[in-house]
């Protein structure tokens, strides 16, 4: 594999973070489903997931970059089963609207295993590692999927400071608590 595709590669995976979080974040606005705090929990590790990729594009494609998403991964995917584990019960309707027949958990925790079974393919082409000395430049393909990552993740950022205020999230959140009017 050469350091481009597997930078480019890299950069796709970046889109796919950015979509999960997109998805996510549409969900919460369109539906206005506010997310428990385990589903913020998965949403902070889609986010750090991307954390290995941008290392990759920005300083170079490493091994222990991509050892960062893979423990990123493996943490979420537990947060996310988890949370499947509290609604496994017959008769439980589970947390928010399905997707295709699947709780926004369900898909973390496969997005997760994805991402797992992923980086461990790349990390099987030790060729990308080869550094030839030269700078890789970032790419529009790269650069605009790093600008997508982190605004979006700003945005979720945002919203959960409005949902949760300074205080503990609730379990089974209903309004936005910054946003509340004072009695």
């Amino acid at each position: 594999m050469t350091r481009s595709l597997a930078l480019a590669l890299n950069a796709l995976g970046l889109y796919a973070i950015a979509l999960v979080l997109l998805v996510a974040f549409a969900a919460q606005l369109v539906l206005h489903e506010l997310p428990c705090p385990l589903c913020l929990l998965q949403r902070i590790q889609f986010a750090m997931l991307a954390v290995g990729p941008i290392l990759n594009v920005r300083f170079g494609l490493r091994p222990s970059h991509y050892a960062v998403s893979l423990l990123t991964a493996v943490a979420g995917a537990a947060f996310a089963a988890r949370q499947i584990l509290l609604h496994v019960m017959p008769g439980d309707p589970g947390y928010g609207s399905a997707l295709l027949g699947y709780h926004y958990y369900t898909w973390a925790f496969i997005g997760f295993a994805v991402a797992v079974a992923a980086i461990a393919v790349m990390l099987l082409f030790d060729s990308q590692f080869r550094d030839d000395g030269k700078p890789q430049p970032i790419g529009a393909l790269a650069g605009t999927a790093v600008g997508l990552v982190i605004a979006l993740t700003a945005l979720n950022v945002i919203s959960t400071l409005l949902e949760c205020g300074f205080g503990a999230c609730p379990d089974n959140p209903v309004a936005y608590e910054l946003l509340k009017r004072a009695p």
